[in-house]
């Protein structure tokens, strides 16, 4: 078949030059409706079992939600059995309305009530399609004859619910396929349920918008809301909600527009779940608030739960770049991410705003951890690799180091593909930079300052047999050095070294980078040590080790000397 575009027609927006939305920003969370044990479990190739259900329920109560569609019980008998079952065993809390679906039609009504028999607060939710393509293609029925279908099903909801006076009642109405209705004549709907449910007199009342199928930009959809605020009688009096659909990928942006264009209420399932392509999702809108400085109202701190009884539940897998719940979402392999990542952290109090590059939020309020948003693979730089040795292992690198560092892990992770964990990370780092042989070991040092600098002496390899070198300088390195030029019949330069302290309760206090150019070889090496000095001398000892032939021991005999060599 061919790929031909012309089939299809485009979505024709409504003229709206008044509109007021793009000026409006979201102060506070809508209501929010969770639609997961119905929509939601009405998409899955395997219907939730009864015991699924009731675990995602008290999911849904635990987060905050207070308004939860928890099936068509009047359509499906395992719906009505769970229903029956969370008001038999008195699992709803006294401040969550339970709400259920049912078509306008009587009988339907009837057993829907059925099932709602000794609740404490439900929304019965009634529908019908109003589209142009349902009227003219599935029922055949002009407007007059499916506007008298929505009436007739308001009746019916009024007239029952009266038999059940111990009950909250609030009715909701849904104009299914909204989107796709001429909006004078869901304006006209819409007035004439609330003709008979009369929300101006105190019933509580939601008219319900629903993008049943995703049509059209959700500009467009915010101008369908905003219209039909401005325009339906008793609006002070009744909530306008909005069921938003995923087709063309844009279900939060149009129920948060939809918000701003006047929505009270948001519909809506735990990582977007439903029908085809989805529902609008809960999780994202309500974070997307998080992240403004709007509280939520619903509480997403146990989102590692939250992904884990969805999973369990729905047995859909959660996407690793799902936002906000996706195992990678806060995770950076590259390098210059990597690096502004580290540098914010590193700047940041606990007491501050938060303002870090590349992460919207703090992934601590989602109760994820840090070690989570660095790791590194062979596109990471040597900020990444520098974060990762100073959050596990304390190791603060030089910039000259952390390049040349990051050369070895990258190496590493292009020779073994995928990513290169923290253990090698530090196994890499130990092993190039820390190792230290036996014959190079600092055993003591002695330093004694003069009107000409430093004399230092130093006793290095194992300890039955060490070696000692004595040298002078304007420094303890330049000293050292100079014992090991003499020693070695080397040219020894010193291009770069720093030492750092390490935090209290670490064996190593310190820890020294050092760089040297020994007869036009470079080398580095670092060193953990008690004391700045220390750590200092035997990274000089270990990088020129990596150049010098043999061992002090066997240049100190070499040269005819057995315990010390003078300069």
């Amino acid at each position: 078949m061919a790929f031909d575009h012309r089939k299809y027609i485009p979505f024709k927006p409504m003229a709206k030059t008044d509109r007021r939305w793009p000026d409006q920003v979201i102060e506070k969370a809508p209501r929010w409706c969770a639609v997961d044990l119905r929509d939601g479990n009405q998409a899955l190739v395997k219907p939730m079992t009864v015991a699924q259900k009731q675990r995602l329920f008290d999911l849904l109560v635990k987060v905050g939600f207070k308004e939860i569609e928890i099936g068509f019980p009047a359509a499906s008998q395992p719906d009505f059995d769970f229903c029956r079952k969370l008001i038999e065993e008195n699992r709803i809390p006294d401040d969550v309305h339970i709400q259920v679906l049912t078509q306008a039609r009587p009988e339907l009504i009837e057993r829907t009530y059925k099932a709602l028999e000794g609740a404490k607060k439900a929304i019965v939710h009634v529908y019908n399609s109003t589209s142009t393509v349902q009227r003219e293609q599935v029922f055949g029925m002009d407007r007059e004859g499916v506007k008298e279908i929505a009436v007739n099903g308001a009746r019916v909801v009024k007239s029952i619910a009266e038999r059940y006076p111990d009950t909250e009642w609030t009715f909701q109405y849904s104009p299914e396929s909204f989107t796709g209705t001429e909006m004078d004549y869901a304006a006209e709907v819409i007035d004439a349920v609330n003709d008979v449910w009369r929300p101006d007199q105190g019933q509580p009342v939601v008219i319900n918008l629903p993008a049943t199928v995703e049509m059209a930009t959700p500009n467009v959809f915010a101008d369908q809301i905003e219209w039909i605020c401005d325009r339906v009688r008793y609006r002070e009096h009744i909530a306008i909600s909005v069921h938003t659909h995923n087709d063309r990928g844009c279900a939060v942006a149009a129920a948060e527009l939809a918000v701003m264009a006047g929505a009270d209420r948001v519909e809506g399932t735990l990582m977007g779940n439903g029908e085809r392509t989805g529902n609008m999702d809960l999780v994202t809108m309500a974070m997307n608030l998080y992240s403004q400085g709007v509280d939520p109202t619903v509480n997403l701190s146990g989102i590692a739960e939250i992904t884990d009884v969805v999973e369990a539940c729905t047995e859909i897998s959660t996407h690793p770049r799902h936002p906000y719940a996706g195992e990678l979402v806060f995770t950076a392999f590259s390098g210059s991410h990597q690096d502004a990542i580290r540098k914010c952290l590193s700047k940041r109090k606990d007491d501050d705003l938060w303002n870090v590059a590349y992460l919207p939020i703090d992934p601590r309020d989602l109760g994820r951890k840090y070690e989570e948003v660095v790791r590194i693979n062979s596109q990471s730089g040597k900020g990444g690799v520098a974060y990762i040795l100073e959050r596990d292992y304390n190791i603060s690198l030089p910039r000259w180091l952390q390049i040349e560092f990051s050369k070895v892990v990258q190496r590493e992770a292009e020779t073994n593909g995928g990513e290169i964990d923290s253990l090698t990370i530090h196994r890499l780092f130990e092993t190039r930079y820390l190792k230290v042989r036996k014959a190079w070991e600092l055993r003591s040092y002695d330093l004694h300052r003069d009107d000409n600098g430093v004399n230092a002496t130093v006793s290095i390899g194992p300890e039955a047999s060490p070696t000692t070198l004595s040298g002078h300088g304007l420094g303890a390195v330049e000293a050292v050095s100079a014992a090991l030029e003499s020693l070695f019949d080397v040219s020894i330069a010193v291009e770069a070294y720093d030492e750092f302290a390490l935090s209290e309760g670490t064996k190593a206090n310190a820890l020294a980078c050092i760089r040297v150019t020994a007869n036009g070889e470079h080398c580095s090496a670092a060193a953990l040590a008690e004391d700045t000095t220390s750590a200092t001398l035997q990274a000089l000892f270990s990088a020129v080790s990596q150049v010098v032939p043999t061992d002090p021991s066997g240049a100190v005999q070499k040269a005819g000397e057995t315990e010390q060599v003078g300069v």
